[in-house]
């Protein structure tokens, strides 16, 4: 990762207001440990955002863009992808925008502040970095008209206001990605309509939809040798004030593209003592979309492994009765625990059971 000045500057400025948003909820009494990955998407004691409130409508193109009223979003993109000689490679990048206050200052007063993560997985290596930028500046946000979503030098580019077709670009001292996009199936969205339940009882929510279908074709180039590649690819839009409740210690989600061509997503958020509450969607390119409700998922890790000092569950059995799924995950490549700021465990799987496929792995909360 290139070790510029002013960004190590601004990253220990980044950890510090951070850590004055989460001290609140550090205080806490008898509650369990939480990471601080996690602790930043509960909604902030000191700051007013606007609530995710069940009927809003997601609108297009408005809601490609930024919702800076609201503490937390992201534009995620994750792929599987092959090169011309059948080698994997896999790709996440994410940009991250989260709001320090609830004021509308402008420029270097933003409180609107940025990360970027970009990971490049084969079997045998990761390629990890992360960056930083402060909203109000230029140096990154999310535009339309055309859509831009960028930090520094990468960026997620489009000639409209619709991401797709678009074109992301990102570079690091040792990887270059150039990917073209390209959306190949309807816009699903997650929950009721966009409204995400994500607590069986508080009122916890997020507006979520996702882009499961995309082709994806460019090149990447890794110490030095270069690929042409091309795969599918998964889009998640999310953005909220209170992603988690106060007790609830992180979550378990899957994106998973079936061989029949339908695409599943199913997450589980873990509170202690108490069963998780589950969350997901099976949908098919031509926009047919079955909402998975609390009751209908099951899943089960089945074996845990240590990585760097930590104990993850690796290989999971996920179950939907209702639609004939009984699934086994198995991971690409153990080690993809992401030392950045805010850590966690995200990496490509493999997926056999009632039908084979593959897609990608986030769990958080686990430090």
């Amino acid at each position: 990762m290139r070790a510029l000045t002013l960004q190590s500057r601004w990253q220990q400025y980044y950890l510090a207001i951070m850590l004055l948003i989460i001290m609140p909820l550090s205080g806490c009494d008898n509650q369990p440990t939480r990471s601080n990955s996690v602790k930043t998407l509960t909604q902030s004691k000191d700051f007013v955002f606007e609530p995710v409130v069940k009927g809003e409508p997601i609108v297009f193109p408005r809601d490609y863009g930024e919702h800076p009223e609201y503490l937390a979003e992201w534009w995620y993109l994750t792929a599987n992808l092959k090169t011309e000689t059948g080698k994997e490679i896999a790709v996440q990048w994410t940009l991250f925008r989260m709001a320090t206050s609830d004021d509308e200052l402008t420029g270097w007063k933003t409180p609107q502040m940025y990360m970027a993560h970009a990971v490049i997985t084969t079997q045998d290596k990761i390629w990890a970095t992360e960056r930083f930028a402060r909203g109000g500046i230029g140096q990154a946000g999310v535009s339309l008209k055309p859509f831009r979503a960028w930090l520094d030098n990468w960026s997620w580019r489009a000639v409209t206001s619709n991401p797709f077709p678009g074109k992301l670009e990102f570079s690091d001292d040792d990887m270059l990605a150039r990917l073209n996009i390209k959306q190949k199936g309807s816009i699903v969205l997650q929950g009721d309509e966009g409204y995400s339940q994500k607590h069986p009882l508080l009122g916890i929510a997020s507006y979520y939809y996702s882009a499961p279908f995309l082709d994806i074709d460019g090149v990447i180039e890794l110490d030095g040798k270069q690929f042409k590649v091309n795969g599918r690819g998964w889009f998640d839009r999310e953005w909220s004030s209170s992603m988690l409740s106060a007790k609830q210690l992180g979550w378990d989600w899957f994106s998973i593209h079936l061989a029949d061509g339908s695409a599943l997503m199913v997450s589980q958020l873990r509170e202690k003592g108490q069963r998780p509450y589950f969350i997901g969607s099976r949908s098919w390119p031509d926009g047919r979309v079955v909402e998975l409700d609390n009751n209908q998922i099951r899943m089960k890790p089945q074996h845990f492994r240590e990585v760097s000092g930590i104990k993850f569950p690796l290989s999971w059995l996920i179950e939907v009765p209702s639609q004939g799924l009984k699934l086994q995950t198995s991971v690409v490549r153990r080690n993809q625990w992401l030392h950045f700021m805010f850590p966690y465990w995200e990496g490509p799987i493999n997926v056999t059971g009632s039908q084979s496929g593959k897609g990608f792995m986030e769990l958080t909360g686990y430090e």
